[in-house]
């Protein structure tokens, strides 16, 4: 069983929902990241997604966009994220940790090269963003063969038709775009959230998170209910950014109190 298999079984038997919390890696400086993943950890959150810095994130947000731009400054890459996983592993190797990105870094540094590289780093899940269903059989197979999950993306367009094909597919997790638009965008609609989900023909065993536009407790609590677990990002990242000078003590620490709160509402 993998390690995000574990955790949804986990929070199942518990009755509990997934906190999923996204930052950029090397946002708003290199030091910064490890800290706040571990003190996300320790407030109460279930799966880490760390952000691969790509100059072109077309599916973020302004808040995310700034987060990018941060850490592209302080010339971190894919190696680099890879690197930083490395080193989280060394104190945790129970909570899972999921890459989201972009195609580019990951077919410049070749797909089974990646694939060899995350695994050997602790790697248990990939979003990329940007290569759909009938483009990424080729890096899938290789991250199938060592047993990293290939996250997809459902979104308020996708047809039940395509969500069927999606699902058959998918493993890990189904990562729903509560909204259309980029993460950080518009208000979050709870009621069409539910109604798009129950016209997908989704599969008791593959878990859903639904992400973009959950800024809060309320928002979360309320998604909560709909789904298997919630993925938290623009908050985060805009706190980073106003802490952008501060100890990276105080970063992971400001960033940590807001997903108490959240987990908290969760767990109400």
């Amino acid at each position: 069983m993998s390690r995000i298999q574990a955790t949804f079984a986990a929070l199942k038997a518990q009755g509990r929902k997934a906190l999923v919390t996204y930052i950029v890696n090397g946002d708003p400086y290199r030091d910064a990241t490890l800290p706040t993943m571990l003190r996300l950890v320790e407030q109460g959150v279930d799966i880490l997604e760390l952000g691969v810095p790509f100059s072109d994130p077309m599916a973020e947000g302004p808040v995310i966009q700034k987060g990018h731009e941060r850490a592209l400054k302080q010339n971190v890459s894919l190696k680099d994220t890879l690197a930083v996983v490395r080193e989280f592993r060394q104190t945790n190797t129970t909570t899972p940790v999921v890459l989201m990105g972009y195609a580019n870094p990951v077919e410049k540094m070749g797909y089974q090269s990646f694939a060899e590289q995350a695994a050997e780093a602790g790697i248990d899940g990939v979003i990329t963003v940007d290569l759909p269903l009938e483009e990424v059989g080729d890096l899938k197979r290789e991250l199938d063969q060592r047993e990293i999950d290939n996250i997809f993306l459902l979104a308020p367009t996708t047809t039940p038709e395509r969500a069927s094909r999606i699902i058959g597919s998918a493993s890990g997790f189904l990562y729903y775009v509560s909204l259309k638009g980029v993460t950080g965008a518009g208000h979050l609609d709870v009621e069409a959230v539910g109604a798009k989900l129950k016209s997908f023909k989704l599969n008791e065993s593959l878990p859903v998170c639904v992400g973009f536009g959950i800024k809060d407790a309320a928002s979360a609590a309320a998604v909560a209910k709909l789904a298997d677990g919630v993925v938290v990002g623009s908050v985060l990242v805009n706190k980073m950014g106003e802490l952008a000078s501060a100890p990276a003590a105080e970063i992971a620490n400001s960033v940590g109190a807001i997903v108490a709160e959240i987990r908290q509402a969760l767990d109400q």
